[in-house]
């Protein structure tokens, strides 16, 4: 029976099954949530445990004794898997995944291949682990540096995200388990998430936040999709037949099976019926609804055969159903050392005045900042991994060779031991961590400690998660007592002529304008995973050149982004009874006011100044740009162009393509990133040649007026650029006004949103 896969015969197989069969296909088994009844039926947690299998899985599908179904396993993974590493049946043993870089580290390598590579390493490990679907990744777009789960995302651009996330879904499938994009869509705030309607335009869905989806789609065809829990203009996403029907099936012609984020929607019967096949982790409310529903004629059974049919065909594909037989023990060694060349490749230096790094390993650090014994490897909430170790900053630096202040480095963790002795720990996982205070120093203490070290780093950090979005005060902005923190260190080691250098152990954007001017040298790590301090002393010490570029815009105020108008939403009813659940939503609104000007696109199109902008990324070496070529072949434009590492250190160099369309009937951003590449890692004075392809179509923009993908006649500006704002290369290209593709008229009513004017 197992060994039936083609279409033909899944659809012979639901013929066979009864209803209740069926119903049990479409739902998950549930959740063993400590204090948590099933009763409730709200949505009390996003992850869980399970005890079905794979120990601390988020969820499991239901077996079938009479078909021979065996239990497929669902694991989040966003930065790694995320499963116990103790089991009852193996009480010697331990289970511990890789602690992987975040998103937004991986994506700041702008390395397809690495990411690929990457995506290959969860794969296997998930494959022994006994997983058969990865919820990962997740490509949401950073609409705002506030949001809580910006970590876990990619970028502000979608072709950036699409193209990593492609590469990333192609490597975890290669290896014979499911990925799960996610999530679908507009899901960019924490707060309220569940009961937040998403307000936004069309023309911004499809360009902006639908877009990085339809890559990944077409480059990668994921064998899962996750509804995301918001609602999209005042229909939830699990429920919204607009989104999950029309568009991902008929448009763009998707596959897999969609299922919803854990306890998402509240209506069971419109999920089956919008084609959101699969409902996590499942319910006997859910169950008893949709077998009543198919009974009394309200949902026809045929919908039901529909997703049943959609979630067998990938079932068919897990290792599961190939009766695998996971041995529980991956190469976690080869990939600690795949997560520690793509934490290093991911960091970006931000500043290097007078070629403070790399540092010379003869010269004594002085190592200060809490999280430089804490390091942070990852976020909270699902993107948690349950890790063997964890190599700090220090330990790193002791690794590299690095001469530390002994007495400094004792100082902080005497003070860290003790301050986390005063934080309550954490009752559940997904829980925001809490950070341990930093260490002040009087002037005096700073200036013997200047006397007796050549240079002194600081290590910064910053964590989120899961059901809340970040803050202004001490979060995005530092602290006074932080501020005061960088500034005396600053003064101390500079009045001697000495260096200082800032490390930032961060998940998502800070604020750097006010203090940047303190640091000698800043290299932002993001949060690199479990080979954290390892991976920044590789970059310090020289080992490695940074070659990593910002996916996002660290703007100069909170103030000057342009969705801060309206995020992370407004509760609609103030009055309103809250519920005594923690994690539950109360009813928001957020628009979308910004439209289709998120992030670089607001920044350069309306001339607003940023403290590192979108694509930024120092080097220890120089790169020339040359002998740029455009050709076009039908549909097909071809960039060609020379890379030269003119310095005298070898390296590697992103490339990035960006396309300033012309003036027509509705307004465009100023430019927008089409494609990119990544040199090899190049000698001194070695030249790569460089090849970018671009469908002409892809230079479209969506017009709701007719519902159509459009090209307006006019010279296209191709640019070649060391950021978005840094200009290298460019060469003009006309191309005829076309409609490109009609569409349906979706998300209707459309709603009406004045996006930003030029005046």
């Amino acid at each position: 029976m197992l060994a039936q896969t083609t279409d033909a015969e899944i659809n012979q197989i639901v013929d066979r099954l009864t209803l209740e069969e069926k119903v049990y296909l479409v739902i998950g088994t549930g959740m063993d949530i400590p204090g948590m009844t099933e009763e409730s039926n709200a949505p009390q947690a996003v992850v869980g445990t399970t005890k079905d299998k794979v120990a601390g899985a988020a969820g499991t599908s239901y077996t079938n004794k009479n078909f021979g179904f065996p239990a497929v396993v669902f694991a989040d993974g966003p930065a790694g898997i995320r499963i116990s590493p103790v089991r009852e049946e193996f009480p010697d043993e331990t289970f511990y995944a890789t602690a992987f870089p975040t998103a937004t580290s991986l994506s700041s390598t702008w390395n397809v291949e690495l990411a690929k590579e990457i995506g290959s390493a969860f794969g296997r490990e998930g494959k022994e682990y006994g997983v058969d679907f990865l919820l990962a990744p997740a490509l949401n777009i950073h609409r705002h540096p506030l949001g809580g789960r910006n970590f876990e995302y990619y970028s502000e651009d979608p072709v950036l995200a699409g193209k990593i996330t492609a590469a990333f879904v192609n490597g975890v499938q290669a290896e014979g388990i499911g990925a799960t994009i996610k999530h679908f869509v507009a899901n960019n705030s924490e707060t309220n998430r569940t009961e937040l309607n998403t307000v936004v335009s069309q023309r911004a869905l499809r360009e902006i936040y639908l877009k990085g989806f339809e890559i990944a789609v077409e480059e990668s065809n994921p064998w899962a999709i996750m509804s995301s829990y918001n609602k999209i203009n005042g229909t939830y996403a699990s429920e919204n037949e607009e989104l999950l029907n029309n568009l991902l099936r008929e448009e763009w012609g998707y596959e897999g099976f969609v299922m919803t984020d854990w306890f998402a929607g509240k209506d069971p019967v419109a999920q089956m019926r919008a084609g959101n096949d699969l409902l996590m982790p499942g319910t006997n409310q859910q169950a008893t609804a949709i077998i009543k529903a198919v009974n009394n004629g309200e949902l026809p059974e045929e919908i039901l055969d529909r997703n049943v049919s959609n979630i067998l065909k990938q079932y068919y594909k897990t290792p599961s159903f190939k009766k695998y037989k996971p041995t529980g023990k991956p190469d976690l060694e080869g990939h600690k050392k795949i997560a520690r060349k793509a934490a290093s490749e991911g960091m970006v230096l931000l500043k290097n005045i007078d070629q403070t790094l790399p540092l010379d390993q003869n010269v004594k650090v002085a190592l200060f900042g809490v999280t430089s014994v804490e390091t942070i490897s990852g976020g909270t909430g699902s993107g948690d991994v349950n890790k063997a170790y964890m190599v700090s900053v220090t330990e790193g630096f002791e690794n590299a060779g690095f001469e530390l202040d002994g007495d400094l480095v004792s100082k902080y963790e005497s003070y860290v031991k003790e301050e986390r002795a005063k934080i309550p720990p954490k009752e559940m996982f997904f829980e925001k961590d809490i950070l341990v205070p930093e260490k002040t120093w009087t002037a005096g203490e700073l200036e013997t400690i200047a006397e007796n070290n050549d240079v002194a780093v600081f290590t910064f950090g910053r964590t989120s998660g899961e059901f809340q979005d970040r803050v202004v005060e001490g979060d995005f902005e530092l602290s006074e007592e932080e501020l005061q923190v960088i500034r005396n260190i600053s003064n101390a080691f500079r009045s001697k002529n000495k260096k200082f250098v800032v490390l930032l152990n961060i998940g998502g954007v800070i604020e750097t304008q006010s203090w940047k001017d303190a640091a000698d040298a800043i290299l932002l790590s993001w949060q690199p995973g479990q080979e954290a301090g390892n991976a920044i002393a590789d970059v310090v010490s020289g080992k490695l050149n940074p070659s990593g570029k910002l996916p996002v815009t660290f703007p100069v105020s909170i103030n000057d982004v342009a969705s801060g108008k309206n995020f992370p939403g407004t509760v609609l009813d103030t009055t309103a009874p809250k519920s005594q659940n923690p994690l539950a939503g109360v009813p928001s609104e957020e628009i979308y006011e910004e439209g289709i000007y998120v992030g670089y696109r607001y920044f350069d199109s309306f001339d607003v100044k940023t403290s590192f902008p979108f694509g930024f990324g120092l080097s220890y070496t120089n790169f020339e740009f040359s002998d740029l070529k455009v050709n076009r072949d039908g549909k097909e434009i071809t960039l060609e162009l020379s890379v030269r590492n003119s310095g005298e250190t070898a390296g590697k160099e992103v490339v990035q393509l960006y396309v300033k369309s012309p003036e027509g009937s509705l307004d465009k951003p100023e430019k927008e990133l089409k494609a990119f590449a990544k040199t090899k890692n190049l000698n001194s004075g070695e030249t790569e040649n460089i090849t970018l392809a671009v469908n002409a179509e892809d230079l479209a923009y969506y017009d709701p007026a007719t519902n159509s993908w459009k090209l307006d006649a006019g010279n296209y500006r191709f640019i070649i650029a060391g950021d978005s704002q840094t200009l290298k290369l460019e060469e003009e290209l006309f191309l005829e006004e076309k409609e490109v593709k009609t569409t349906q008229d979706l998300f209707n009513p459309e709603i009406a949103i004045e996006e930003l004017t030029r005046n």
